[in-house]
């Protein structure tokens, strides 16, 4: 339909948060469904590896699979989404990938193992970068880092969520038959069936369909993304072969790879650690677990909300990955005191997960059109290697050493060498619509 000329006068914040809060609170929960589905692998490592003859490095190399499956489809299922539209597209990831993660209670040993992992990579590839693509549609430059917060808070509520609810989940250990970690894949899949299928009503392509809008509010929001789309098309690196050409883009993407190893490295293992080293059961090991992820979320919508209101990015993203850092080093020193441990890792949960909330604004900024699709899927995709490398490393290190120390800090330095490269980069200069500057100053 066609869209009216936008009127002078427009309660921008109030457009905003009109979006926000339609858009963010689904995203939210399918970010979480699909991040339990991801890791849920951490909570039933024991049990796994007793019951399919796992050794500590099959287990972190399978685990890391399912970044394989998630890297070769990345970025097809952007340009997809781009031509069928997020709706759609993003309903049937979720679908598919609830599906797969069912589908898992049917290995049977190492080999089956890899294979689902792969098959579960495959199977969600494109909804993470597809959601942050699908944010730039919708979200003004001056609001991304914040608006990326309240999405990627999903990560840290999952795990925080995930843990207690995997662990009444496996008191189901023998029920008809099945293993606890069978109950955990079948019942864990289910609601990624169920968001798909809402997703068909609940999420509209573009501003220009958005008939939940008044008519000026829509007015303004399409030529705000239309003005702040054409920049980026003069500017930065508005195609694919420009992006794919540019030294920026891929440090970015290494970036990225650096921050998904720690990631992975860490929360993959983290509940066999405290396990370990606490001796603890079930239920005080998910506790523990969930709590620097928790703690992590008040960090997250600071730094993402002070980096916005900044304009500044790159400073805030290495201030965050020295934090981490210093967080796995404590981690790696405090490996029998428990409650040092929990800190420490509170410490780096903290500035790792804050890393991405900035992280993303940046990509956002100097991509658009085609190239944002490519671009974003991209670094998503190659970064996203990291999320097999980090598990790998750990377990290897684990079983040559017999001790998680020697993992903990060479994922610390993977942190360390982010936060220096993300300082070497030469980002554009800043040129704000005039929308994005009233944003800004109103914040």
């Amino acid at each position: 339909m066609a869209i009216a000329s936008p009127p002078d006068r427009v309660d921008q914040r109030l457009v905003i948060r009109r979006v926000t809060r339609r858009l963010i609170p689904f995203a939210f929960i399918c970010y979480v469904v699909a991040y339990i589905d991801r890791v849920n692998i951490g909570f039933v490592a024991t049990p796994l590896q007793r019951d399919l003859g796992l050794s500590d490095a099959a287990y972190g190399f399978g685990a890391g699979l399912f970044f394989l499956g998630y890297c070769l489809f990345e970025i097809p299922s952007n340009l997809l989404l781009e031509r069928i539209g997020a709706r759609r597209w993003i309903a049937r990831i979720m679908i598919v990938w609830g599906l797969v993660s069912m589908a898992t209670v049917l290995i049977t040993g190492t080999w089956s193992f890899y294979g689902a992992r792969v098959a579960l990579g495959l199977a969600e590839a494109g909804f993470f970068p597809g959601m942050v693509l699908y944010l730039t549609y919708w979200i003004p430059e001056a609001e991304r880092a914040r608006t990326n917060a309240l999405f990627m808070m999903a990560a840290p509520i999952a795990i925080a969520v995930g843990a207690p609810v995997s662990e009444a989940i496996m008191k189901l250990d023998g029920t008809l038959g099945l293993h606890n970690w069978q109950w955990l894949f079948l019942l864990e899949g289910v609601p990624a069936v169920a968001l798909g299928v809402i997703a068909l009503r609940a999420l509209t392509d573009r501003p220009e369909d958005a008939s939940w809008l008044p008519l000026s509010d829509r007015a303004w929001l399409v030529a705000t993304m239309r003005e702040e789309r054409s920049r980026r098309g003069t500017g930065g690196h508005g195609s694919v072969a420009a992006s794919l050409r540019s030294g920026t883009f891929w440090r970015l993407t290494l970036v990225y790879f650096l921050n998904t190893i720690v990631t992975y490295g860490v929360f993959l293992w983290l509940p066999k650690i405290l396990k370990d080293a606490s001796g603890a059961g079930g239920f005080v090991v998910s506790a523990m677990t969930a709590f620097p992820f928790v703690i992590a979320l008040g960090a997250m919508v600071w730094i993402g909300r002070h980096s916005d209101r900044t304009g500044e990015r790159r400073w805030h993203v290495a201030g965050c990955a020295a934090m981490a850092a210093v967080g796995l080093i404590l981690a790696a020193t405090f490996q029998d005191h428990v409650l040092l441990l929990v800190l420490s890792f509170t410490l780096s949960q903290s500035g790792q997960r804050s890393v991405m909330s900035v992280f993303w604004a940046i990509p956002q900024r100097l991509l658009g059109g085609t190239a944002a699709a490519t671009g974003i899927a991209l670094i998503n995709a190659v970064g996203n290697l990291g999320g097999w490398v980090g598990p790998s490393v750990m377990g290897w290190l684990r079983q040559s050493t017999g001790a998680y120390r020697g993992g903990l800090l060479v994922l610390s330095c993977a942190l360390i060498a982010e936060g220096l490269l993300v300082l070497t980069l030469r980002l554009p200069a800043e040129s704000l619509s005039s929308t994005a500057r009233d944003l800004r100053h109103r914040a």
